[in-house]
Order: C-alpha cells, then sequence, then structure tokens
C-alpha cells in the first residue's frame, strides 16, 4: 500500500485530503481542527516512509492559490485598517516576533545548540519557509565550502522539528482562550460594524406624525442624526414613489425603513409611529427583486458612482456577500457574487437586472486571463531580491509576492477592460482548494523529517525549546491584543495567522468565527509580519556566530 502511494502522488493527495476533511469537522468541547486536519494526516502519512511524500509544486501551488485569493478579498479590508488601528496591529505583531527571537537566543544559550540550529528553530516556531530560505541563503554566503552541507542541514533539521508544534501551539492557544474567556463570536460580529460586520437587516413601515420630520430632507435627517438606515417607498395619499434624497416627508406619509431593529426603533420614534400599511406586498407600481452582481464592469465600483436614481429611479435596499447582509451605503463598494436587492418600477425591473448581469453561470466562471497575469506578476515580485544594510538581501518568496500583488490589485480593481476582483463563491473554492494542496503537501514533506529528528540528537531539546517559544508567543499576543487593548478575539486570531503567516491557523480562525474578520486580521498584519522574520531569522543568524 505504502509502494502504491509513494508511486502515485496524486492518489496520496487525495487519501490525505479525504481522511483529513471529514477528521476536521469533529468537535471536541465546541471546538474542531476544521480543514487544518489535513496537516496532521499528512504528517502521518509522511512519517511511514521518506519517499512518501507529495511533489514540492503541490504544496508551493497550493500556497500560491490560497494567499492570492486571501489577498484579493482582504485587500479592502487591509487598507481601510490602517484608517483605524492598523498601525497598532502591525506593531503587536513586530513586538512578538522580537519576543519570539529573544526567547530563540535564550533557548540557544542554555540548550547549547548551534547558531544555524537557532534560526532554523526560530523560522519553524513561526512557521515562516521564506525566512528558513533567508538563513539557507545567508549561510551560502559566509560558510566554508568544507562544511557548507552540513551548515545547510542544521537549519532545515531545526525548522522541520519545530514547524508541526509551530501550527499545532497556535491553534490550541486560540481554541484554549476561546473557551477559557468565553468568548462569543456572533456578538463580536454584531458590534463590528466598522468592519462591515452588520447585524441582521429588517425592513419598517412607518407612518410620519411629528412635524420635526417634515423641516429636513431625507439626506438631511440622515446625517443630521446620524442613521444607518435605507429609505424605500413612500405612500403619499393614494400614490406610491420612490423615495429620493432630497424628498421632504409630509405628515401622514407612510415610509419603508430597511435597518437594523435598534436603529429601526430610534428612527420611528422620531419619525413618528410604525405604520398600519405593509407597502413591499403592493408590487403593482414600484417592485422588488434580488438580482446577483456578475457585470465585471461593476465590480470594484460604489453604489453611488452607479447614479441608479438617475438611470433607472432604482435604490438599492440591500447587499447580500456570503452569509452576510449589509446595508448599502453611497460608498459601498460592489463585489462580483453580491446579491442586491432593488426597488423600482415593475416596467423598469427587467433593465436594472440586466445592468447588473443577473448570470449566476457568469459567477461560477473566472477570468484566466486577469487570474494568471496577477499570480504571475505576484510570482515575480517574490522573486525579486531586494538588498539590505550589511550585504543581507531577503525575497518575498511564493507566499508574500502574491499576497502583496493580490492586495495591491484589489484596490485598482480595474485595468482597463481587465478587472481583477474574483466572484466570491469562485474565491472561496480557489481558497479552499489551495489550502487543502498546502497542507497535505507540507504535512507529508516534513511528516518524516519530524519522527527521526525528534529521536535523535538533541531534537528533543529542540523540539521542546520551539514549543515553549511558539505557546508563549501566541499566548502573549492574545492575552496583550484580547485583554489590554481589546481587540475582537475574531479579529485577533486572524491577527495570530497572520503574525504566524499561517494558512492552516487561518483556516482554523475562520472555522472558529464563522465570519470575514479574521481574514482582515490576516492580511492586516501578514505583509509586515512576513518581512521582519526574514530579517530577524538572519539577524538572529548574525549575532550568534
Amino acid at each position: 500500500m505504502i509502494q502504491l502511494l509513494i508511486d502515485n502522488p496524486l492518489l496520496l493527495l487525495f487519501v490525505v485530503a479525504a481522511i483529513g476533511y471529514p477528521l476536521g469537522q469533529i468537535k471536541i468541547r465546541g471546538s474542531s481542527l476544521g480543514v487544518a486536519a489535513v496537516l496532521f494526516v499528512g504528517l502521518a502519512a509522511g512519517s511511514l516512509h521518506p519517499d512518501l511524500k507529495l511533489p514540492e509544486v503541490i504544496y508551493t501551488l497550493g500556497l500560491v492559490l490560497f494567499v492570492y485569493t486571501v489577498g484579493l478579498s482582504s485587500g479592502p479590508g487591509f487598507f481601510a485598517s490602517f484608517q483605524r488601528k492598523g498601525l497598532r496591529d502591525n506593531l503587536l505583531a513586530v513586538g512578538m516576533i522580537v519576543l519570539a527571537a529573544v526567547l530563540a537566543a535564550l533557548a540557544h544559550g542554555l540548550l547549547h545548540l548551534k547558531p544555524t540550529q537557532t534560526a532554523g528553530m526560530f523560522a519553524g516556531s513561526l512557521t515562516n519557509t521564506p525566512a528558513l530560505a533567508g538563513v539557507l541563503e545567508y549561510i551560502k554566503a559566509y560558510a566554508p565550502k568544507a562544511s557548507l552541507d552540513q551548515m545547510l542541514a542544521e537549519p532545515v533539521v531545526g525548522y522541520s522539528i519545530t514547524y508541526p508544534m509551530g501550527v499545532v501551539g497556535m491553534i490550541v492557544a486560540i481554541a484554549l482562550t476561546q473557551n477559557l474567556w468565553k468568548v462569543s463570536y456572533a456578538a463580536e460580529a454584531q458590534n463590528l460594524q466598522e468592519y462591515n460586520i452588520h447585524k441582521r437587516l429588517y425592513s419598517r413601515a412607518v407612518r410620519v406624525t411629528r412635524l420635526k420630520a417634515t423641516q429636513a430632507t431625507i439626506s438631511e435627517l440622515i446625517h443630521q442624526n446620524k442613521w444607518g438606515v435605507v429609505f424605500g417607498r413612500m405612500k403619499r395619499d393614494d400614490h406610491t414613489i420612490l423615495l429620493k434624497g432630497n424628498t421632504h416627508l409630509q405628515l401622514g406619509d407612510v415610509v419603508t425603513l430597511v435597518s437594523t431593529p435598534e436603529e429601526l426603533d430610534r428612527i420611528t420614534s422620531f419619525l413618528g409611529e410604525p405604520g398600519d400599511q405593509e407597502l413591499e406586498f403592493d408590487r403593482s407600481v414600484i417592485d422588488y427583486r434580488r438580482i446577483f452582481v456578475s457585470n465585471p464592469k461593476l465590480a470594484g465600483r460604489r453604489i453611488k458612482d452607479l447614479h441608479l436614481q438617475q438611470r433607472f429611479g432604482a435604490v438599492i435596499t440591500r447587499v447580500r456577500r456570503g452569509d452576510m447582509e449589509l446595508l448599502p451605503r453611497g460608498d459601498t463598494v460592489l463585489e462580483l457574487g453580491d446579491r442586491v436587492r432593488v426597488l423600482t418600477q415593475r416596467e423598469r425591473m427587467d433593465e436594472v437586472s440586466t445592468f447588473f448581469g443577473d448570470s449566476y453561470r457568469a459567477l461560477s466562471e473566472i477570468d484566466i486571463l486577469t487570474f494568471s497575469l496577477g499570480l504571475a506578476m505576484g510570482l515575480v515580485l517574490g522573486s525579486i531580491p531586494f538588498p539590505l544594510p550589511g550585504g543581507l538581501v531577503f525575497k518575498l518568496g511564493f507566499a508574500g509576492g502574491p499576497l502583496i500583488m493580490a492586495l495591491i490589485l484589489s484596490m485598482v480593481g480595474h485595468t482597463g477592460p481587465m478587472t481583477w476582483a474574483l466572484p466570491y463563491s469562485a474565491s472561496l473554492t480557489l481558497r479552499q482548494i489551495g489550502l487543502v494542496l498546502f497542507l497535505a503537501g507540507v504535512g507529508t514533506r516534513s511528516g518524516y523529517a519530524f519522527i527521526t529528528t525528534l529521536t535523535q540528537g538533541n531534537g528533543g531539546l529542540i523540539f521542546a525549546a520551539g514549543t515553549v517559544i511558539t505557546c508563549v508567543t501566541a499566548l502573549a499576543t492574545l492575552w496583550i491584543g484580547y485583554k489590554l487593548w481589546k481587540i475582537p478575539l475574531s479579529l485577533l486570531a486572524g491577527m495570530l495567522a497572520g503574525l504566524q503567516t499561517q494558512p492552516a491557523v487561518l483556516g482554523f480562525a475562520l472555522e472558529q468565527a464563522d465570519n470575514e474578520l479574521p481574514n482582515i486580521g490576516y492580511a492586516t498584519v501578514y505583509p509586515v509580519a512576513m518581512i521582519t522574520k526574514i530579517l530577524v531569522a538572519q539577524l538572529l543568524l548574525t549575532l550568534l556566530r
């Protein structure tokens, strides 16, 4: 059986995925490993034989697909975070990486490790392959030819021993703290409207009975009172019309509002009282429909730039993105795969539907040209050597290059007729496939080295030291972030995954939070964390020589 798997790497890939994925769905005390279980099945399979491992290209392909799709989907949140607390988040990540380096230096002195082993242990504890690659490149620049092969092997040994616990330790830290602190991810998501995580939206008919509601336009009322609401239709006498920003309400008008329950109560008390007419059930004049945004020309554009009122006499009352419903604002940016609920004249509904595209089939297709071109540019960026003082050189690598390029392209949106965004459903599918490929690849390729090096020489000491570095760094990050700086754990868990530059930890965080906040945290700190670890690993080796 082992020989069959060695001779058929694709069979090995699908066996590992088929066993690991369902194992990840098993919940123990409310927590599960999720897709990260594929990594542990890969480690178990790889430990059976030194040749039982997937080709490197599978691991690399999975890594590239995963980070590129994460970058495209998280780009707007990444750049927007710097208008909130992104600087704070990145300072936390850099500080924790420095803490890990200090712990590695202490272990070096206490355990009498070689500098090369210590550098590899540091890279493995924080699961950063580009940092290991940087260490190896640095060794090639100064090591004598006679001992070059041995010195190149030593960081790899340290890395392979500590890497598995580098993943496990972070996952255990998240699971432990979320249970210890009794975190409610659903409650966090409801309170974080600044990250576009909203409460469920409802509609309500309200009758205008207060004079102060008639003394300004609807736009002025929204601005003055800072309402988060969409005004839909209005019935005045026997006529039903769509509301506009410059409309003045009159006593006796019945208007429909879309917002959260709390906001609806606040606005109702200002305007008057709940109406006794359900206007949305009357579709004879004003109709509504949920429409898919599949027109690539609309991806990345703000709602206010579409001029729907002027073109069609239409208004968007809700935007559904995946399983999340958003309250549309003028600066809300549409993405391929969004479902918008549109109000307009009944006879103009087909025209509006054609404008948005409304093609489910189109949302399942990928523009191969822009997808491949974006990835190619990311790989080129990752291969560029950046010189540093002291003769050091670092590269962004297969992970950093595509991620940073995707972040940039997500903000560019369009280049002429080319649209860089991916449909929401297609992006999720590619992300999942990429993560499974990555976990299966790194698991099978690390399994045998992990078992053999753990049982030889000082492998046990390196393993123990690496475990301490990982766990102390993780727990310190979570405690400082959650307890001192009051960062929501759903966001903080993504930041921890980004600090670790570890897709497996991000996959676990996403499974636990069941929202997109971990992706925002991950993308916020990932670029800075990765570059910092590459530099610190080489600096650590330099100082310990």
